[in-house]
């Protein structure tokens, strides 16, 4: 009898987690590996949990694919490992237990790390290698993106007819990334072709199972589950989990309650927690109907609190300027203060606050923010790096922003730690600007980064960095076009010091139909002009602008006359082709930005005086 036969009238249980066996052994290498290098050991922990009441058994190849093996320089014996695990799966299972292959998802948040067309690849390659051993059925599992768990079904549909099995990891109770019900998400893998649709790691039993509560059941498709022996604890640089094998006896009969046919554990169990769900099911039978627990319905709460037009909206309709102050690295915020105070008096449309710029740190621009709005009264538009915050650290601070009424947001990667003043700081990176962009993009629609509801929507009005300053402008354009399918609502570009590139890229986005800010950082001498021109990355100056500034020597004013001069010609060509100028104020020194803020409105007015 197959497996889906043996479904079709009985649950299974599944076995635990082959890393935790292994980790409580001792083994500090690639577990895939271990497979070649020490089969004993994998066919040992696939016995015990047979002996604990296993009908189902799964291969040590979770990670058994190029790309994740590549880390070890073992992408060239993916057939090898794969193979071999197998075999060893087999050698345990006699022909009592099921043998499934089984292929670990590879996306998490960092979804461009690899194409999906590089995971297909790496997933055919795995797949093959596990289909030519013979195994009863293909276990996908921890697949936290959709499209790619829709790819994999899709992929071992045109290979085999054996059973697919899938489970899925979940942020939220009933909700994927981005917000996707999980029913939803089953529906669309269903339709693909797999015959068992599931849920594994990431939460414990409790959670889990209030996942599966909102899911009516099906006459099409079985439902598994896989979850973790706990939520996580982190002691001495190890991960811990609690040793609940009685907990998870009681928690077996609500899985089978809840229409589960096939039953195992994930991260952190053992045989123990295997023999407890074996047990319970020895008293059950699967279950043909259930009351279905709806999650909680999404309302948008009401917001009070006052709005003000989108920059986006503002630069489409008008002239527009938006001015930098570089948060200070002191503790002292007045002079900060007065230059904010002073751009106001000017008539800038927003002060814009960099967030720890050249990776050195400076007063958190979210405070800078919240203090310009609320003792100002000047918009705040904030820098959000990559760089420095965790996942959980991007969303809070987020929500804070929210919650602050600050709506105006900048999103990039970040300049490396490696260039300011803690070299060794760690650069966190786990997501890039594109999927930064899109996760604020996210969060105007009420969904956490995570998928679950948050009771109300954002309102980000939401720009990205654009560098004209680079060899290939058209390659730059197609950066930026992508952005714009991230979310992006508008550009600001890194300070450009030629005419004639302006007018360039006037003609390269003349099909772009989202506002761009084109950045312009007034010079202070040559000493500055030199540096930006040959230390700091994406910013070139033009030789005629070199020697210019380098003709004024160290004489101060006359450095300081001939950077706002140059400052000002850059001006007149913006004004001719974009309606917004992003300047950029050097060392606090604001009254420079002061004297060109009003030179734009002088020129704004001449403007419309020839209209």
């Amino acid at each position: 009898m197959g497996l889906l036969e043996k479904l079709a009238t009985q649950v299974l249980i599944g076995d635990g987690a082959m890393g935790t066996l292994l980790y409580e052994q001792g083994v500090d290498q690639c577990f895939e590996e271990v497979n070649v290098t020490n089969p004993e050991i994998i066919l040992s922990a696939h016995q015990r949990y047979i002996e604990a009441g296993a009908d189902v058994i799964q291969t040590n190849t979770y990670a058994a694919n190029a790309l994740k093996l590549e880390k070890y320089g073992l992408e060239t014996q993916v057939s090898e490992i794969n193979k071999k695990a197998v075999q060893i799966a087999k050698t345990a299972a006699t022909d009592k237990v099921f043998v499934l292959g089984t292929v670990g998802g590879i996306r998490r948040f960092q979804l461009e790390e690899w194409s999906l067309e590089e995971i297909e690849k790496a997933f055919s390659e795995q797949v093959d290698a596990l289909l030519s051993e013979g195994v009863d059925g293909l276990l996908l599992e921890t697949f936290y993106d959709l499209e790619e768990a829709k790819m994999a079904v899709r992929l071992v549909k045109t290979k085999t007819s054996i059973p697919i099995i899938i489970n899925l990891s979940l942020g939220e109770v009933g909700v994927m990334n981005r917000g996707i019900s999980i029913t939803n998400a089953f529906d669309q893998l269903t339709a693909l072709g797999a015959n068992v649709v599931g849920l594994n790691c990431r939460t414990g039993p409790f959670h889990m199972l209030r996942s599966f509560e909102t899911i009516p059941l099906r006459e099409d498709v079985y439902f598994s589950a896989y979850p973790n022996a706990s939520l996580p604890d982190y002691r001495d640089g190890r991960v811990f989990y609690q040793s609940n094998a009685e907990y998870f006896k009681a928690m077996g009969e609500k899985f089978i309650e809840q229409g589960i046919r096939l039953l195992g554990g994930c991260c952190g169990t053992t045989p123990e927690h295997i023999k407890a769900f074996a047990e319970v099911r020895q008293n059950v039978r699967p279950v043909t109907s259930k009351v279905i627990r709806p999650l909680i319905e999404f309302k948008e709460a009401t917001q009070i609190r006052s709005k003000q037009t989108p920059l986006p909206e503002i630069v489409k309709k008008r002239k527009s300027v938006i001015v930098e102050l570089d948060p200070p690295k002191k503790l002292s915020t007045k002079k900060f203060m007065d230059g904010a105070q002073a751009l106001k008096n000017a008539g800038v449309d927003a002060v814009t606050m960099a967030d720890n710029s050249l990776a050195s740190p400076r007063v958190d621009n979210l405070a800078l923010g919240a203090m310009i709005k609320q003792q100002i009264g000047v918009r705040p538009l904030v820098h959000i790096t990559c760089r420095d915050r965790n996942l959980i650290g991007l969303q809070s601070h987020l929500m804070g922003l929210h919650a602050l009424g600050i709506d105006d947001v900048l999103a990039i990667t970040g300049d490396p730690t490696k260039i300011g003043d803690f070299p060794g700081a760690t650069s966190v990176y786990d997501v890039s600007s594109f999927q930064l962009i899109s996760f604020i993009k996210q969060l105007n629609e009420g969904i956490s980064f995570s998928g679950k509801e948050l009771g109300q929507k954002a309102n980000f009005s939401i720009g990205a960095a654009f560098n004209p300053n680079v060899r290939h402008v058209d390659k730059a354009v197609k950066r930026m076009e992508k952005k714009i399918e991230s979310g992006a609502d508008y550009f600001m570009t890194q300070p450009i010091y030629s005419v004639e590139q302006i007018e360039t890229l006037a003609s390269e986005t003349k099909h772009i139909d989202k506002p761009i800010y084109i950045g312009i950082m007034p010079l202070t001498g040559t000493r500055n002009a030199e540096f930006l021109h040959n230390e700091v990355p994406g910013i070139k100056l033009t030789d005629e602008i070199r020697a210019a500034m380098a003709a004024c020597g160290e004489d101060r004013e006359a450095s300081t006359r001939e950077g706002i001069a140059i400052a000002k010609s850059l001006i007149d060509a913006t004004l001719a082709h974009f309606n917004g100028i992003y300047l950029i104020t050097p060392f606090l020194r604001y009254e420079i930005t002061v004297e060109l803020t009003k030179y734009i409105e002088s020129k704004k007015l001449m403007i419309q005086g020839q209209r």
